[in-house]
């Protein structure tokens, strides 16, 4: 997708996410957070700052698996999703990764809403 694209589609999910959960406009952080939640698959719930930021990783590692960067490595005993890195992701400049981060995300929502 080209950025336009991105920056369109990206909107028009923000404004899906906060209709549904009748709340303001989400940013990236909020919707890591929410596909962090998704994966796992606890539902809604009470965490903690550090859980909160391993949410973030965890959909973070599940988005950029769809480039083959990570692959899911199992559950530990609390069920928790831990992934592998696989190769190594390339550095990217600030917007470079945010645009990269929003256009996996769309893609997720997408499988989620069709």
């Amino acid at each position: 997708m080209k950025p336009a694209e991105i920056h369109a589609k990206w909107k028009v999910l923000q404004q899906k996410i906060a209709q549904e959960f009748d709340s303001d406009i989400p940013d990236l952080k909020v919707m890591l957070f929410l596909i962090g939640v998704q994966e796992l698959g606890k539902g809604p719930g009470k965490y903690s700052k550090r859980q909160k930021e391993e949410l973030m990783h965890i959909a973070t590692c599940r988005l950029l698996s769809e480039m083959g960067f990570y692959e899911l490595e199992g559950l530990d005993q609390d069920g928790w999703p831990h992934w592998k890195l696989v190769k190594p992701v390339p550095s990217f400049a600030m917007m470079e990764q945010e645009l990269l981060l929003k256009s996996l995300a769309i893609h997720y929502f997408e499988d989620i809403y069709s």
